[in-house]
C-alpha cells in the first residue's frame, strides 16, 4: 500500500509539473504572437539557422547555395527588433566569410560565394532593418499589427449591429467598403432608447473613402455611439457636430442623418446633417418619397442649426437610408441613381424586403469605387 501511494503522489507531481510547463509554454507562444513577450526564442531559433545553412553549404553549395543565408534574414526582419535583427546579421556575415574562405575564390568555379550573393543578402539585410525600425517606431510588433486590425474590424461591425425590433418590425443594414476592403468610411451606430420604446440608428459618411477615411470612421462611431442616446434627439447631431470641430482634421467633415422611429405608433423623425434624403415606400400607393430634412455638413461650422422632417410607417411601409456611394457615379447624377435603386428596390415589393439590402447593393452599385451602405426599415403586414 505504502509503495503503491508513493507512485501515485509521484505521477501526480508529475502531471501537475507537466501541466505547468504546458500553461508556461502556452502563455509563452500567446505573450509571442501578441507582440507582448521578448524575441529570444525566435532569436535563437533563427541564429541556430545561420550555421546549419553554412553547414549545408559547405557539404553541398549546390543545391546549399550560399545566397541561402537571406532566409533567416527576411524572417529576422519581421520577427526581431532592429538590436536583435543587427546581431543576426553580424551572425550571417561570419557565415558568408566562412563560406567564402573554404568554398574558395568565386573565380574557380560556380556555386561560390559571388560579389552578387553578398549584394542580394546585404540587400535583404538592409529592408529587413527598415521593417524592423518601421515597427518599432509604431509600437505595434507585426504578430500583433494584424490581430488589432482584425479587432478593429469586429469592433466596427459589432458597433454597426441593429438591435432586435419588436415583432411586425423588419430591419437590416449591408455595408460595402471600396475596392473590396475591410474597413469603409461608412458607417452606422444604433440604440432602443425610452425603455425600448424608440429606434435611434445614425448612418454616416466620413469624407475620403476605404482605408482613407477608416480610421476616422472607427474614432467618430465610437464617439457616435456614446453620444446617441445620451442626448434627446434634437441634440445629437450639434454635439456629433462640435466634436468633429474639436478634431480639427484638414479632411474631417462628414454627412450623417439620425432617424428617430416611436416603434409602438411608427412616427419617426430624421434629422440630417448634409445627408441624401431617405426614401419611404408607402404600401398604399406604392410610390416612393423623399423625406429630405435640412442641415449642414458636420464639421464645416459651428453653431449650425438641423431640422427635423417628420413622417410615419404605416403597415407595409419601408424606409431606406443610404450614402451616396450607392446612387452617384461618374457617369450619372444622383437623381439618376436614386431612380435606379427605387426602381430596383419595386422589384422587391412582392415577396418583400427580407434580404435584400445585399441584393439591392449589387444591382444598383457592385462595381463603384466608393464606400455603400443602405439600410431598410419595414413594417411587414
Amino acid at each position: 500500500m505504502g509503495h503503491r501511494a508513493g507512485v501515485n503522489t509521484y505521477a501526480a507531481r508529475t502531471r501537475r509539473r507537466a501541466r505547468r510547463a504546458r500553461i508556461a509554454l502556452r502563455k509563452s507562444g500567446v505573450d509571442y504572437f501578441r507582440g507582448d513577450g521578448s524575441d529570444w526564442l525566435a532569436f535563437a531559433g533563427l541564429l541556430l539557422m545561420i550555421p546549419a545553412i553554412a553547414f549545408g553549404t559547405l557539404l553541398d553549395p549546390v543545391w546549399c547555395a550560399p545566397a541561402a543565408l537571406v532566409l533567416p534574414i527576411v524572417a529576422g526582419g519581421l520577427l526581431l527588433r532592429p538590436a536583435s535583427l543587427l546581431g543576426l546579421y553580424a551572425a550571417a556575415a561570419g557565415a558568408l566569410i566562412v563560406e567564402s574562405v573554404v568554398l574558395g575564390p568565386y573565380t574557380q568555379g560556380p556555386a561560390r560565394v559571388t560579389p552578387g550573393t553578398v549584394l542580394v543578402v546585404a540587400a535583404c539585410g538592409l529592408f529587413g532593418l527598415l521593417i524592423a525600425q518601421f515597427r518599432a517606431r509604431v509600437g505595434v510588433p507585426w504578430r500583433r499589427g494584424g490581430t488589432m486590425l482584425f479587432d478593429l474590424r469586429e469592433r466596427i461591425r459589432v458597433q454597426s449591429a441593429l438591435p432586435r425590433l419588436p415583432q411586425g418590425w423588419h430591419r437590416e443594414m449591408a455595408l460595402r467598403p471600396a475596392g473590396g476592403q475591410s474597413f469603409s468610411g461608412d458607417f452606422v451606430v444604433a440604440a432602443r432608447t425610452h425603455g425600448g420604446r424608440t429606434l435611434e440608428v445614425v448612418l454616416t459618411d466620413v469624407s475620403g473613402k476605404g482605408m482613407d477615411a477608416a480610421s476616422r470612421s472607427l474614432l467618430l462611431s465610437g464617439a457616435f455611439g456614446g453620444l446617441l442616446g445620451s442626448l434627446p434627439p434634437d441634440g445629437f447631431l450639434p454635439a456629433a457636430n462640435g466634436y468633429l470641430l474639436r478634431q480639427n482634421w484638414d479632411e474631417g467633415f462628414a454627412t450623417s442623418i439620425h432617424l428617430v422611429l416611436d416603434l409602438d405608433s411608427g412616427d419617426y423623425e430624421l434629422f440630417s446633417a448634409g445627408h441624401l434624403p431617405a426614401l419611404q415606400l408607402h404600401a398604399g400607393s406604392g410610390r416612393w418619397e423623399e423625406k429630405a430634412a435640412e442641415g449642414p455638413l458636420l464639421g464645416v461650422y459651428d453653431g449650425a442649426e438641423f431640422h427635423p422632417v417628420k413622417g410615419s410607417l404605416h403597415p407595409g411601409d419601408v424606409l431606406m437610408l443610404f450614402t451616396d456611394g450607392l446612387v452617384e457615379a461618374a457617369d450619372r447624377d444622383i437623381a439618376e441613381g436614386i431612380d435606379r435603386l427605387t426602381g430596383e428596390a419595386d422589384r422587391c415589393v412582392a415577396d418583400g424586403f427580407e434580404g435584400v439590402a445585399w441584393h439591392l447593393i449589387e444591382a444598383v452599385a457592385k462595381d463603384v469605387n466608393d464606400d455603400r451602405a443602405l439600410l431598410l426599415i419595414s413594417r411587414p403586414v
